[in-house]
C-alpha cells in the first residue's frame, strides 16, 4: 500500500508552503537543498517542516492539500498546533 503525505513547511519569510509528496523525506530534502530554482521554496529558505499527514487514498491526500492551500494562516497554525477544536470556528465568515 502507497503513502502519500501532505505537508507544510515554515518558510524563512515566516509564511507557510503546503505541499503532497509520496517520498516525504525525499521532497523535504529537496526544499532544503533548493533542488527547485523555481519553486515557491527556493528563495524562501530555509524552511522547516511543521506539520504532516498521511493518506492511503492519492485522490482524499489531493483534495486535502488544495483545502489548507486555500485556509488562512490562523486556521494552517491552529492545524500545525494541533488545536483540532478550533479549526470548525476559523472557517466561519465573519460579517460586518
Amino acid at each position: 500500500m502507497k503513502i502519500y503525505y501532505v505537508y507544510i513547511l515554515e518558510c524563512a519569510d515566516n509564511t507557510y508552503y503546503t505541499g503532497i509528496s509520496s517520498n516525504l523525506s525525499k521532497r523535504l530534502s529537496e526544499h532544503i537543498s533548493g533542488k527547485h530554482p523555481d519553486s515557491y521554496t527556493y528563495s524562501r529558505r530555509p524552511v522547516s517542516l511543521v506539520f504532516h499527514c498521511t493518506f492511503t487514498e492519492v485522490s482524499i491526500a489531493i483534495a486535502t492539500e488544495k483545502q489548507i492551500k486555500k485556509w488562512s494562516r490562523a486556521k494552517k497554525e491552529a492545524l500545525i498546533d494541533g488545536r483540532f477544536e478550533s479549526l470548525p470556528n476559523l472557517s466561519k465568515k465573519k460579517f460586518k
